[in-house]
Protein backbone atom coordinates (compact mmCIF):
# COMPACT_ATOMS: atom_id res chain seq x y z
CA UNK A 1 0.00 0.00 0.00
CA UNK A 2 2.74 2.62 1.05
CA UNK A 3 4.50 2.10 -2.96
CA UNK A 4 0.96 2.80 -3.98
CA UNK A 5 0.55 6.19 -2.25
CA UNK A 6 4.60 6.82 -2.93
CA UNK A 7 3.48 6.68 -6.59
CA UNK A 8 0.37 8.02 -6.64
CA UNK A 9 2.20 11.24 -5.06
CA UNK A 10 5.43 11.57 -7.59
CA UNK A 11 2.37 11.45 -10.65
CA UNK A 12 0.65 14.08 -8.79
CA UNK A 13 3.63 15.67 -8.45
CA UNK A 14 5.61 15.44 -11.86
CA UNK A 15 3.21 17.76 -13.69
CA UNK A 16 3.49 20.56 -11.44
CA UNK A 17 7.19 20.35 -11.22
CA UNK A 18 6.97 20.31 -14.99
CA UNK A 19 4.82 23.55 -15.03
CA UNK A 20 7.32 24.92 -12.37
CA UNK A 21 10.03 24.28 -15.06
CA UNK A 22 8.05 26.05 -17.45
CA UNK A 23 7.41 28.97 -15.15
CA UNK A 24 10.96 29.58 -14.06
CA UNK A 25 12.64 28.67 -17.75
CA UNK A 26 14.08 31.95 -19.63
CA UNK A 27 11.55 32.21 -22.22
CA UNK A 28 13.91 33.29 -25.10
CA UNK A 29 16.08 29.29 -24.22
CA UNK A 30 12.76 27.17 -26.04
CA UNK A 31 12.80 26.71 -29.15
CA UNK A 32 15.67 27.10 -32.22
CA UNK A 33 18.88 28.55 -30.78
CA UNK A 34 19.82 31.72 -32.63
CA UNK A 35 22.47 30.44 -35.56
CA UNK A 36 20.25 27.50 -36.11
CA UNK A 37 18.93 27.04 -39.63
CA UNK A 38 14.52 26.69 -40.05
CA UNK A 39 13.29 23.99 -41.61
CA UNK A 40 13.27 24.62 -44.94
CA UNK A 41 9.72 23.27 -45.82
CA UNK A 42 8.51 25.89 -43.62
CA UNK A 43 4.80 25.94 -45.62
CA UNK A 44 1.45 27.26 -44.33
CA UNK A 45 -1.72 28.74 -45.70
CA UNK A 46 -2.42 32.42 -44.88
CA UNK A 47 -5.77 34.05 -43.85
CA UNK A 48 -6.33 33.97 -48.08
CA UNK A 49 -6.19 30.63 -48.13
CA UNK A 50 -3.45 30.63 -50.04
CA UNK A 51 -0.29 28.77 -49.91
CA UNK A 52 2.89 30.47 -47.83
CA UNK A 53 6.15 29.71 -47.82
CA UNK A 54 9.54 31.17 -46.72
CA UNK A 55 10.53 32.54 -50.14
CA UNK A 56 7.58 34.13 -50.72
CA UNK A 57 7.04 35.86 -47.32
CA UNK A 58 10.45 36.95 -46.42
CA UNK A 59 11.88 40.82 -47.43
CA UNK A 60 15.14 41.41 -48.73
CA UNK A 61 16.73 41.04 -45.10
CA UNK A 62 14.34 38.32 -44.26
CA UNK A 63 11.56 37.52 -41.77
CA UNK A 64 10.38 38.54 -38.16
CA UNK A 65 7.92 35.23 -37.78
CA UNK A 66 5.71 36.14 -35.03
CA UNK A 67 4.07 32.78 -33.13
CA UNK A 68 1.62 33.99 -30.70
CA UNK A 69 -1.68 31.62 -29.32
CA UNK A 70 -4.97 32.82 -30.57
CA UNK A 71 -6.37 35.04 -32.59
CA UNK A 72 -9.91 33.83 -31.32
CA UNK A 73 -9.81 33.62 -27.82
CA UNK A 74 -6.68 35.50 -26.36
CA UNK A 75 -7.47 38.65 -25.55
CA UNK A 76 -3.36 39.39 -25.40
CA UNK A 77 -2.72 37.69 -28.62
CA UNK A 78 -5.08 39.84 -30.38
CA UNK A 79 -3.67 43.15 -29.01
CA UNK A 80 -0.69 42.24 -29.93
CA UNK A 81 -1.56 41.40 -33.50
CA UNK A 82 -3.13 45.19 -33.73
CA UNK A 83 -0.67 46.51 -32.04
CA UNK A 84 1.82 44.76 -35.21
CA UNK A 85 -0.52 46.06 -37.48
CA UNK A 86 -0.29 49.97 -36.18
CA UNK A 87 3.54 49.84 -36.33
CA UNK A 88 4.56 47.26 -38.85
CA UNK A 89 6.60 49.89 -40.87
CA UNK A 90 9.12 50.05 -37.88
CA UNK A 91 9.90 46.30 -39.56
CA UNK A 92 9.11 46.38 -43.07
CA UNK A 93 11.17 49.38 -43.43
CA UNK A 94 14.24 47.82 -42.39
CA UNK A 95 13.69 44.93 -45.00
CA UNK A 96 12.22 42.14 -43.47
CA UNK A 97 8.82 40.37 -44.29
CA UNK A 98 6.23 40.08 -41.63
CA UNK A 99 4.11 36.79 -40.34
CA UNK A 100 2.29 35.67 -37.37
CA UNK A 101 1.14 31.66 -37.07
CA UNK A 102 -1.28 30.34 -34.82
CA UNK A 103 -2.89 27.23 -34.99
CA UNK A 104 -5.95 28.71 -35.55
CA UNK A 105 -8.17 28.02 -38.65
CA UNK A 106 -8.08 30.11 -41.83
CA UNK A 107 -11.63 31.26 -41.33
CA UNK A 108 -10.93 32.61 -37.86
CA UNK A 109 -7.84 34.24 -39.25
CA UNK A 110 -9.83 36.21 -42.32
CA UNK A 111 -12.30 37.60 -40.28
CA UNK A 112 -10.01 38.61 -37.39
CA UNK A 113 -7.51 40.20 -40.09
CA UNK A 114 -10.33 41.58 -42.00
CA UNK A 115 -12.13 42.69 -38.85
CA UNK A 116 -8.83 44.99 -38.09
CA UNK A 117 -7.77 45.81 -41.50
CA UNK A 118 -4.33 44.10 -40.31
CA UNK A 119 -2.52 44.55 -43.63
CA UNK A 120 0.24 41.45 -43.10
CA UNK A 121 0.30 37.89 -43.03
CA UNK A 122 -1.55 35.19 -40.65
CA UNK A 123 -0.59 31.82 -40.90
CA UNK A 124 -2.64 28.84 -39.78
CA UNK A 125 -0.74 25.70 -38.78
CA UNK A 126 -4.10 23.84 -37.36
CA UNK A 127 -2.18 20.63 -36.87
CA UNK A 128 0.71 22.89 -34.72
CA UNK A 129 3.23 21.02 -37.23
CA UNK A 130 5.30 23.98 -37.89
CA UNK A 131 5.23 25.01 -33.71
CA UNK A 132 6.08 21.84 -32.86
CA UNK A 133 9.14 21.83 -35.51
CA UNK A 134 10.05 25.29 -33.79
CA UNK A 135 9.38 23.09 -30.41
CA UNK A 136 7.23 25.75 -28.58
CA UNK A 137 4.38 24.19 -28.20
CA UNK A 138 2.71 24.79 -24.66
CA UNK A 139 2.79 21.43 -23.31
CA UNK A 140 0.75 23.04 -20.24
CA UNK A 141 -2.28 22.00 -22.14
CA UNK A 142 -3.24 18.18 -22.67
CA UNK A 143 -5.04 16.68 -25.81
CA UNK A 144 -8.58 17.72 -24.76
CA UNK A 145 -8.41 21.21 -24.02
CA UNK A 146 -8.87 23.81 -26.12
CA UNK A 147 -5.83 25.57 -26.06
CA UNK A 148 -4.02 22.05 -27.14
CA UNK A 149 -1.18 22.89 -29.81
CA UNK A 150 -0.74 26.84 -28.83
CA UNK A 151 2.63 27.60 -29.00
CA UNK A 152 4.41 29.72 -25.79
CA UNK A 153 4.30 33.42 -27.77
CA UNK A 154 7.70 33.90 -29.14
CA UNK A 155 9.19 36.13 -32.15
CA UNK A 156 11.76 35.09 -34.08
CA UNK A 157 13.90 37.28 -36.62
CA UNK A 158 15.30 35.41 -39.52
CA UNK A 159 17.79 35.87 -42.45
CA UNK A 160 17.25 36.02 -46.05
CA UNK A 161 19.09 32.41 -45.79
CA UNK A 162 16.76 30.89 -43.17
CA UNK A 163 19.31 31.64 -40.14
CA UNK A 164 17.44 32.51 -36.74
CA UNK A 165 18.82 35.78 -36.32
CA UNK A 166 17.24 36.65 -32.80
CA UNK A 167 14.84 35.51 -30.57
CA UNK A 168 12.18 37.78 -28.47
CA UNK A 169 9.84 36.65 -25.75
CA UNK A 170 8.58 37.37 -22.22
CA UNK A 171 7.52 35.38 -19.15
CA UNK A 172 4.70 33.55 -19.27
CA UNK A 173 1.16 34.82 -22.46
CA UNK A 174 0.28 38.11 -21.00
CA UNK A 175 2.99 40.49 -21.52
CA UNK A 176 4.61 40.29 -25.47
CA UNK A 177 7.68 42.38 -26.54
CA UNK A 178 6.43 45.22 -28.41
CA UNK A 179 7.37 45.93 -32.02
CA UNK A 180 10.08 48.49 -31.24
CA UNK A 181 12.09 46.02 -29.40
CA UNK A 182 12.04 44.21 -32.42
CA UNK A 183 13.30 46.88 -34.48
CA UNK A 184 16.04 47.22 -32.32
CA UNK A 185 17.00 43.79 -32.31
CA UNK A 186 17.04 44.21 -36.32
CA UNK A 187 19.07 47.55 -35.52
CA UNK A 188 21.73 45.53 -33.36
CA UNK A 189 21.82 42.79 -35.89
CA UNK A 190 22.71 45.51 -38.48
CA UNK A 191 24.99 47.42 -36.11
CA UNK A 192 27.32 44.11 -36.24
CA UNK A 193 27.24 43.63 -39.55
CA UNK A 194 28.33 46.80 -41.15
Amino acid sequence: MRIVVIIAGLLFLAPMALAMDEATMDPTKRGPAVGAMIPSDLTSTDQDGKARSFDNLKGEKGLVLVFYRSAKWCPYCKRQLVDISKNMSEITSRGYGLAALSYDSTDILKRFSDDRNLGYTLLSDPKSEIIDTFGIRNEGYKNMAFAYGVPHPMIFVIGPDMVIQAKLAEDGYKKRPPVHAVAEAIDALAATKG
